[in-house]
């Protein structure tokens, strides 16, 4: 018997399910909980900020620019780094370092104080969804994954929720660099606990020495897969639409609505809130659906991005109405009932040893191909169109557009989803 066949009968399959699935499922959720917190909290600080710092709004738009570039540009390493090395260490170490420089951001004395420490959360954030996502999924059997994967994407409006309104809350009574001190804490915390999580063992690339592949040679082993190409094109004009609509719509209700900005963020909070429900919604139809259906996992996004972004060109027509803030709430629903059945399509049609790059290349796709540019277009597009409530509201409107292609991208993708699952279906998950 060889030393290979050795190893692979000493390794016992990857238990799914338990308590220790559970730990995994609650210290990832409450970690991308914190990760979204930090992240919008920078929204509702920026105004004390830039007049305590004396900056310029160029300067700020740089400041958030560097943290989903960051993210999107170290989201291919690190999730390829993630595959080969150890998940819950990466996720461990990744939270730590993303909460350290969201304390240093508080402690900023200038332009470069804020830049610098806002690049690397960029950097320590774009490990943790890879590995998230892909210890998740192996924590529970496939007919249970879209589940999990909305009870994780409650973080998603939970945080942004959040950071929006005890960031301001904090702000208004301690300052604003008093958010970002104390939203570090926890992650912290919860980095630590990330080292005591159930990891898979980490998958050889066959035909390799060493089992340690090129990078570029797995990356084209992803994209080879149809279903993922059209998935990854669909997900990043999603996002235009999604990343767009979190930046712009607190301002365009100012302007609307002619209310005052904490205001605005009461109601944003507040949409958001009431959208958590689309999350673990989205994972349980996606589990459902494809009981039934061998493309109903990715028809979700289809149908969710299609009625979401229908949805969006009405609250604008409404001029956030009674009505239109009502159907804003259904908007935050359908964008949020999306995520799950997208972070579970990542993982189901790639094999064990790529399931890391595959949600990096997600997130690489997300913002390079339209979350980092959404919102600059948008506020072009009002420019050009004089501003104020109308040319804001147009450009926002526009976005509806996005997510409407978006639907239809997904539902191409559908069309080869079933014939490349079957092709890792029977891929097993070591325990490590």
């Amino acid at each position: 018997m060889s030393a290979k066949e050795n190893d692979q009968n000493s390794s016992a399959e990857y238990k799914t399910g338990g308590w220790r699935a559970h730990y995994v499922l609650i210290v990832c959720t409450l970690l991308y909980v914190i990760n979204y917190m930090d992240r919008q909290v920078f929204a509702v600080i920026l105004q004390p900020m830039k007049i305590d710092l004396k900056l310029t709004d160029a300067q700020c738009g740089l400041a958030s620019t560097v943290l989903i570039l960051g993210m999107a540009f170290f989201s291919f390493p690190v999730s390829h780094l993630i595959d080969r090395w150890s998940r819950r260490k990466a996720i461990g170490i990744m939270a730590i370092l993303w909460s350290g420089f969201t304390f240093a951001t508080g402690l900023a004395k200038n332009f470069t104080g804020v830049l610098i420490p806002r690049a690397f959360v960029g950097l320590g954030e774009a490990g943790f969804v890879p590995g998230g996502t892909a210890m998740i999924s192996a924590s529970y059997p496939k007919e249970r994954r879209g589940w999990a994967m909305g009870i994780f994407h409650i973080a998603i409006p939970l945080g942004a929720a959040a950071g929006v309104i005890l960031g301001g809350l904090i702000s208004a009574k301690m300052g604003w660099r008093a958010p970002f001190l104390f939203f570090a804490i926890p992650g912290v915390i919860l980095g630590i606990m990330a080292f005591f999580m159930k990891d898979y063992k980490t998958a050889d690339d066959t035909g390799t020495q060493g089992g340690i592949k090129n990078f570029f040679i797995a990356l084209r082993n992803v994209l080879r897969l149809p279903t993922m190409r059209w998935y990854y094109l669909a997900l990043g004009i999603a996002v235009f639409m999604t990343s767009s609509v979190l930046v712009w719509l607190p301002s365009l209700m100012m302007r609307m609505l002619n209310i005052s900005e904490d205001k605005a963020g009461l109601l944003f909070g507040a949409i958001g809130l009431a959208a958590i429900i689309g999350a673990p919604l989205g994972g349980f139809l996606a589990d459902f659906w494809q009981k039934k259906n061998p493309r109903g996992r990715m028809y979700i996004p289809a149908v969710a991005y299609i009625i979401g972004g229908s949805l969006l060109i009405v609250v604008i027509l409404t001029r956030f109405s009674p009505l239109g803030i009502a159907l804003a709430v259904l908007y935050g629903v359908a964008a949020a009932m999306a995520m799950p059945a997208i972070a579970a399509i990542s993982q189901d049609v790639v094999p064990v040893a790529h399931k890391g790059l595959s949600m990096g290349m997600a997130i690489f796709a997300q913002y390079m191909l339209g979350g980092a540019w959404g919102p600059y277009v948008v506020g072009a597009v009002s420019d050009s169109l004089g501003g104020g409530a109308e040319g804001l509201g147009i450009a926002v409107g526009f976005c509806g557009a996005f997510g409407l292609l978006a639907g239809v991208l997904f539902l191409v993708a559908a069309r080869t989803y079933p014939e490349d699952s079957q092709k890792v279906k029977d891929e097993a998950i070591l325990a490590e």
